[in-house]
């Protein structure tokens, strides 16, 4: 088991963000956790199935459960009725999943949990895994949730245990919002002790609990009290915080809230001339202490504000010194500092300098080194590689290729060139069908297992009822490969374990009235031109089911071994065109010579099945 879960009351360990706010729940006396695994979330239940003690589905230890849903609408449900049913629960998800959960998160806040329910948001500013970088602290105003930020290892496990007492003593959800920086940084966090999930029994309510709009109306009334009380405790917020200079006065005042409050730390350590600055740091940033931030200031001839992502506290910094009659001079977001992307303490020096009118101590970034670019592309021996190619050797550029979010995305890639356009996760088959009902030509597209599961389901079923015109090519990897081969319901059963059950995309294809319907192995190239050629000019809905095992998955989790490894036997064009139109990292060209690198070979013997003359089988030989 994890030192996260080991860790005595008292002691020190080195913990990661998400494995601090896991070990927080235990504090606080988690009873239910559901999820749908993304970047940068998924350490949080990772960590916890590993403290209990089991790596599947439906994990429990003690008085805690542990839930991978099928996606985040439905894990925010599932941890809506466990909260309902009096225990404390949380939802994780990656920023874009509260889109998907959204529905059900605006009328919790109206409903109430009175269990408790906390609701983990990992954003991703400067898009490091994700197709945008939405703020979702507007979630927090738009649903008229408390919103707590840490921005250390030790805040987040303090702040998880404090928005799980929070939610459970408001009988609200509560929004507890990192970044990938905090949920991927590592730092020394003191634990307290394991806390057994408290017992809380349901008392029937329905004229609170079952909002129709005569109830709602009242709700809403009872939502606005809800936030006012929140008010209150945002003013006593042990993570709201005044640091002033030495001299106890300062003409100058900073609010700074999220990320931005570890650079500014680091930048005043470096900047000598802002040493008379006087911090406001905003840890819990919705609702804000209104009278504690109104007296702040007062005191302030001149006021900056630092936050990553949209001018919401900066907007709101303004309206409240409107509101307060505050003369102070306040500005924000400026030049390099602005709403794109990540911040850093280079940034935040240089934006102080600016503010403060002085020379800026800290050098501008080093000049990148003239380093060979390196392009996202799919694993060696990923089964991905080998659909692409056979749809593009039967389609080329005469079908239009709709994508969707997973390993598959990086179909985009040149030479493989099979995305042509990505809405949402799960809309690779409804944005497809759009596409392919305007009658601007063939619509081939793809989805994972896992995405099938989370959202492809529904699309398809619109697809057969609205009779579409598109070919539907279901990568099942048997595995959530893209997140760190978390489970879905895809998974083989044996792998699954007993508390989950292994669900037949066959049969739900087929089910959904698919009749055109094919299912290859996805390593097996003539299988795939086959089926390809099979469907290309047929109408209607069709389906290929492409099924092959992640390559890391099957070595790490299904014990898999390499038999074999490709090499080059002869050099020429054939050669040539292989490692151009697969652009297999395992493929190098040294000093004009093709070869294959065995270290990175997976042994997919792709290359073989294009250009079986070029290449040959090699047997590994078995160490020791």
């Amino acid at each position: 088991m994890s030192a996260m879960a080991e860790a005595k009351a008292g002691e020190k360990v080195l913990l990661l963000g998400n494995e601090a706010i896991a070990r927080g729940a235990m504090e606080a006396g988690l009873g239910m956790f559901a999820c749908y695994p993304g970047t940068p979330s998924s350490e949080v239940a990772e960590a916890l199935v590993e403290a209990a003690g089991a790596c599947r589905n439906g994990a429990t230890s003690g008085t805690f459960v542990v839930e991978y849903s099928v996606n985040e609408k439905v894990a925010m449900e599932v941890a809506c009725g466990a909260a309902l049913s009096g225990a404390r629960s949380m939802v994780a998800m990656k920023h874009v999943g509260l889109n998907v959960a959204a529905d059900p998160l605006f009328t919790a806040a109206y409903i109430g949990m009175p269990g408790g329910l906390v609701v983990l948001s990992a954003d991703d500013p400067g898009c490091h895994s994700s197709q945008n970088e939405q703020d979702n602290r507007q979630y927090a105003r738009f649903a008229g949730l408390p919103c707590l930020e840490p921005v250390s290892a030790q805040e987040a496990l303090d702040m998880t245990r404090y928005a799980f007492d929070m939610a459970a003593g408001l009988e609200q959800p509560v929004l507890l919002r990192t970044t990938t920086r905090i949920s991927h940084m590592r730092g020394p966090v003191t634990c307290g002790g394991i806390a057994e999930s408290p017992a809380r029994d349901f008392a029937r309510a329905p004229m609170r609990f079952v909002p129709v709009p005569a109830v709602a109306r009242k709700r809403h009334v009872a939502l606005a009290e809800h936030l006012r009380k929140a008010a209150e405790i945002a003013e006593k917020c042990p993570f709201n915080t005044i640091k002033r200079p030495e001299s106890g006065k300062s003409r100058y005042g900073i609010v700074a809230s999220g990320p931005a409050r570890a650079y500014l730390a680091d930048a005043l350590e470096t900047c000598d001339f802002a040493k008379d600055v006087a911090v406001f740091e905003l840890g819990m940033t919705w609702p804000l202490p209104a009278e504690k931030l109104g007296h702040f200031l007062l005191g302030c001839e001149k006021v900056l504000v630092l936050e990553e992502g949209a001018p919401l506290l900066e907007n709101d910094i303004r309206a409240l010194a409107q509101k307060t009659g505050a003369g102070c001079d306040i500005a924000g977001k400026d030049g390099e500092l602005g709403e794109f992307g990540e911040y850093s303490t280079r940034l935040v020096a240089a934006r102080l300098a600016r503010w403060l009118g002085c020379e800026n101590p800290v050098p501008d970034a080093l000049p990148a080194r003239d380093l060979p670019g390196r392009p996202p592309n799919l694993c060696p021996g990923c089964a991905h590689r080998s659909a692409y190619y056979a749809a593009r050797k039967v389609f080329g550029d005469d079908a239009v290729y709709s994508s969707d979010i997973g390993c598959y995305t990086l179909g985009l890639v040149p030479p493989l060139k099979a995305a042509d356009f990505l809405v949402c996760m799960g809309s690779s088959v409804s944005a497809g069908s759009g596409f392919a009902r305007g009658g601007r030509g063939r619509v081939v597209a793809f989805i994972g297992d896992s995405t099938f599961f989370h959202s492809g389901m529904t699309g398809l079923a619109n697809a057969v009822f609205n009779n579409h015109d598109l070919l539907l090519v279901i990568l099942d990897n048997g595995t959530t490969a893209m997140t760190g081969h978390q489970p879905n319901p895809g998974m083989l059963q044996e792998k699954l374990g007993e508390n989950a059950t292994h669900l037949d995309i066959e049969n739900i294809v087929r089910g959904l009235g698919v009749t055109q319907f094919a299912a290859v192995r996805g390593s097996n190239l003539k299988a795939l031109l086959a089926a390809f050629e099979e469907m290309r000019d047929q109408k209607g809905v069709r389906v290929i089911l492409a099924q092959e095992p992640c390559m890391l998955y099957a070595r790490r989790a299904l014990g898999k071994k390499r038999k074999t490894v490709a090499v080059v036997k002869e050099q020429g064009q054939e050669v040539e065109r292989c490692f151009r139109e697969l652009a297999c990292p395992a493929f190098m060209k040294v000093e004009g010579k093709f070869s294959v690198d065995e270290n990175l070979c997976s042994g997919c013997m792709l290359c073989l099945q294009i250009a079986p003359g070029a290449f040959a089988a090699k047997a590994l030989v078995k160490a020791g």
